[in-house]
């Protein structure tokens, strides 16, 4: 068994953090700081693309975590260190 442990976002350089920023920003269409659901469609389409459409609003309310009804850069940095987005 390993001891890997999943990075934090204290754990990141600021070069990573740049460039998971520029990701999010690709994916923040209207450019307002988070991601909404017809945003998160898309991400998940050009991720992977044999994603089914009936999981994406389960999956976009895990990543929600406080539940606004929007992804922001901190809740898109934590799925996105946890890798969830290979699947």
């Amino acid at each position: 068994m390993s001891d890997t442990k999943t990075p934090t976002a204290n754990d990141l350089t600021a070069e990573q953090k740049d460039s998971i920023r520029k990701d999010f920003d690709f994916f923040d269409r209207d450019q307002d700081g988070q991601i909404d659901l017809r945003e998160f469609i898309d991400l998940l389409t050009i991720l992977s693309p044999k994603t089914k459409i009936n999981h994406v609003q389960e999956g976009f309310n895990i990543i929600d975590s406080n539940g606004d009804g929007h992804i922001d850069f901190e809740e898109f940095l934590a799925w996105w260190q946890e890798g969830w987005w290979e699947y």
